[in-house]
């Protein structure tokens, strides 16, 4: 399982120091961009994705927790984005338009789906996806705890998948500790996005390293 560390819970006095732990131990850079429209909280903006963007050495992915993304794919994607994620319950009947909207760009396309929406809405849309967000917390907040109907809706995911023979990955944000990562990655989960289990750790390298092996860590 992929460990995407979440900046959103970093010491943002010391953002560099940080995002070189990423760089050391992580896989991916997860950046959650919150406008205080979709979700309640406002979190940060282009200024500090193009500052993580000059010392990055592993993709980032941008989750986007905002109304009319495709106002801004273009924007995020020239940040230097591997990946971008946006919710369906921002663009309803628009987003297979701003799926292919990142893939215009050359990134790789993510939905994210909040846990009271049945995942069973975004099937029609799996074949064009790159991976699938499943929200193991509704969005908007970090330190959340992990929602336990998110192994079925990620088992619902991957068994759809199986069944078209596609193979997106699937992601989950939020509440994923030590100790429920080896859960989540038998469920079927390929990529975790993790924040306060490694930046509030007493040793984030070591908590990456646990998240990734499925060690609870002493």
């Amino acid at each position: 399982m992929l460990i995407a560390p979440s900046i959103l819970a970093a010491d943002f006095l010391h953002l560099a120091k940080d995002v070189e732990t990423i760089n050391a131990y992580g896989d991916w850079i997860h950046l959650d961009i919150m406008d205080g429209s979709l979700v309640p909280n406002i979190s940060f903006g282009f200024s500090v994705v193009d500052a993580v963007a000059k010392i990055a050495q592993k993709p980032m992915d941008v989750h986007l927790m905002i109304v009319h993304p495709e106002k801004y794919v273009e924007r995020f994607a020239k940040t230097g984005a591997s990946y971008i994620s946006f919710h369906y319950e921002a663009t309803l009947d628009e987003t297979d338009t701003v799926i292919d909207l990142i893939h215009n760009f050359n990134v790789k396309a993510g939905l994210a789906i909040n846990p009271d929406c049945p995942v069973e809405k975004i099937f029609p849309y799996l074949g064009k996806l790159d991976y699938v967000l499943v929200m193991s917390v509704f969005a908007g907040f970090g330190g959340q705890k992990f929602i336990p109907e998110t192994f079925d809706r990620v088992r619902a995911v991957r068994k759809e998948l199986e069944r078209i023979g596609h193979n997106s990955l699937i992601q989950v944000d939020g509440g994923v500790t030590v100790q429920n990562a080896a859960e989540v990655a038998a469920a079927g989960v390929d990529v975790a996005v993790a924040g306060s289990a490694v930046f509030k750790a007493e040793d984030p390298c070591a908590a990456v390293a646990a998240l990734r092996g499925c060690n609870p860590l002493p």
